[in-house]
């Protein structure tokens, strides 16, 4: 797939602003993303991400990196941080910023034990779907260290529709694709997972799941850890 979050913060990082990332949705109008937003520092995060940055403990997995500004900030209150992304220019950018662990890795492909591992910007996205639910749990499961944790946010999207249209499927998983200037990504799966249906999955894979948080726009972040 086209590296289209790499191009953007890459060229954010050499001084070249002049375009914002689009989303596309088969199901809702296009969206843009700020590239600038990718490099906010901590008293620039929403409520949530600072929530989940000061309840991080230990040594900790930021999965889905992207410009790495969850990582430095990370780094500067003294945890071991190992930065992931599927991007390319992600990691440049991260390791040039100053992330002093940053590796181009599907979070499937990751080895290793840590205190605390943190998916945020809708962390459940990267599950892609229902049917990867189970997968994604037991990796989870052998990353965490003893006594480890899970910081993992989401939005419930029910809000969106309407009655007529919840009757096939689940009407979080949803399907997008980004475009930056000339580049666009193919079409991929992107889970919203509500809490209730969070707090299921967790139970059926022999986790807890505490909910920490929760914002007015349906958004909540969740603590998950092993039973």
């Amino acid at each position: 797939m086209k590296d289209v979050f790499g191009k953007a913060i890459t060229d954010y990082l050499n001084g070249i602003n002049d375009a914002d990332i689009s989303v596309h949705s088969k199901d809702f109008e296009d969206d843009t993303i700020p590239v600038h937003y990718l490099f906010r520092d901590f008293s620039e995060m929403p409520e949530i991400e600072q929530l989940a940055l000061q309840n991080t403990k230990g040594s900790v997995l930021d999965v889905g990196c992207g410009a790495g500004s969850h990582a430095l900030y990370l780094q500067e209150q003294g945890h071991d941080v190992l930065a992931i992304d599927t991007s390319e220019g992600a990691i440049t950018t991260c390791k040039r910023r100053g992330v002093v662990q940053a590796r181009q890795l599907p979070f499937l492909e990751v080895e290793g034990t840590f205190d605390t591992i943190i998916l945020l910007m809708n962390g459940t996205g990267i599950i892609g779907s229902l049917q990867e639910i189970p997968a994604f749990f037991d990796k989870l499961k052998s990353l965490l260290s003893k006594n480890g944790q899970v910081l993992i946010d989401s939005s419930d999207l029910i809000y969106l529709f309407d009655e007529d249209d919840l009757v096939q499927g689940y009407y979080g998983q949803m399907e997008y694709k980004l475009s930056y200037k000339s580049i666009e990504t193919d079409w991929f799966n992107w889970l919203f997972l509500d809490k209730d249906n969070l707090k299921e999955e967790a139970k059926l894979h022999g986790f807890n799941c505490d909910i920490i948080y929760e914002g007015e726009h349906y958004d909540y972040l969740a603590k998950l850890t092993v039973q």
